[in-house]
């Protein structure tokens, strides 16, 4: 059964208190960056809420602790793009909608998960309007956002918005060091994801340390002069948000170096040397106009446009290219 992280009980507390006094938002919106914990938060809510004999926590031994292990409880809905989709679109709403007019099954509480809340697109968010007005009795709404700024201002203005915290660094890494085996893994994990521990975990994962490692050799022939076209046709474009992610946090790096000199702050001191031979080739400005080329095709991709990762990988590489050789 879900529990909240360590960093996280003080917001927990609070949702403890409000559940006692009764003064719980039908809609809840849990926002934070990839890798914050929010997913593991909104399933400790889930269990919580649905659980008919809880404690602070979900007691895990009820009919409804049995039924969420099992991976159905009649009384619980999730709201996420199709397999394939960035979008999430109307039907899935109207089947929300439907749902909430019902009455709960197991006689308790009725909860509707929607994540990433950012996906839906206006048709889908206009529809759930109706049920963030009106949700019944007993019925909770967990809304999930990375960036919560991309969904409409009127979805946002029905929900209870909590931030979920940034942990300290020293909780990160006991946190860490548990579940890496080691505290230089962990320091090293931590530093590269920014501080977020879930994404730290999430990186140090063989697939995504292969995937770092192609990348790393593709810029080094980038700077010995190889074709970006080829380099971008040898990169599983199905990876283009991973792929554009480690981009952007490498072009960070790039610019703070340039900007400050000290290798101490970087996120990657790994690639100190790459970086060298970038900031030495072009200029900051340069590398800032990169970084917002690649934030522009994350947030496209993000918002349900359909750029062609082939091309967008091979414009990409190009201009890096471009610039590795300047």
């Amino acid at each position: 059964m879900a529990t909240p992280l360590p960093w996280q009980l003080p917001l927990w507390q609070h949702f403890l208190e409000r559940f006692e006094q009764q003064r719980l938002p039908h809609a809840l919106l849990l926002s934070g960056p990839r890798g914050v914990g929010k997913q593991r938060f909104s399933e400790a809510l889930v269990a919580r809420l649905l659980c008919t004999s809880p404690g602070s926590q979900a007691c895990g031994h009820c009919h409804g602790c049995h039924m969420l292990a099992s991976g159905y409880h009649p009384d619980l809905m999730r709201v996420m793009p199709e397999e394939g989709k960035r979008q999430i679109r109307i039907d899935p709403i109207r089947t929300v909608n439907g749902f909430v007019a019902q009455t709960a099954q197991q006689g308790g509480r009725r909860v509707i998960v929607v994540a990433p809340a950012e996906a839906m697109n206006v048709a889908a968010a206009n529809a759930l309007l109706k049920s963030l007005e009106e949700p019944g009795a007993n019925t909770h709404f967990l809304l999930l956002a990375d960036v919560p700024s991309r969904m409409l201002a009127t979805i946002r203005s029905r929900c209870q918005h909590w931030s979920l915290p940034l942990p300290e660094r020293e909780a990160s890494l006991a946190w860490l060091t548990e579940r890496l085996g080691s505290h230089e893994e962990a320091q090293f994990w931590w530093q590269v994801s920014g501080g977020l521990p879930l994404l730290a975990v999430e990186l140090a994962d063989p697939g995504s340390r292969a995937l770092r490692k192609q990348l790393h050799d593709t810029f080094d022939a980038l700077v010995r002069g190889a074709e970006p076209v080829a380099e971008a046709a040898r990169l599983d474009r199905q990876a283009i948000e991973s792929i554009l992610w480690y981009g952007i946090a490498w072009l960070e790096d790039l610019i703070r170096l340039g900007l400050t000199g000290e290798a101490s702050r970087l996120r990657n001191p790994d690639l100190l040397p790459l970086y060298r031979q970038a900031v030495k080739n072009a200029r900051v400005r340069d590398w800032f106009r990169l970084l917002d080329y690649a934030r522009e095709q994350r947030r496209l991709l993000a918002s349900g446009g359909n750029p062609n990762p082939q091309l967008v990988l091979e414009a990409w590489l190009v201009r890096w290219s471009a610039l590795l050789r300047s």
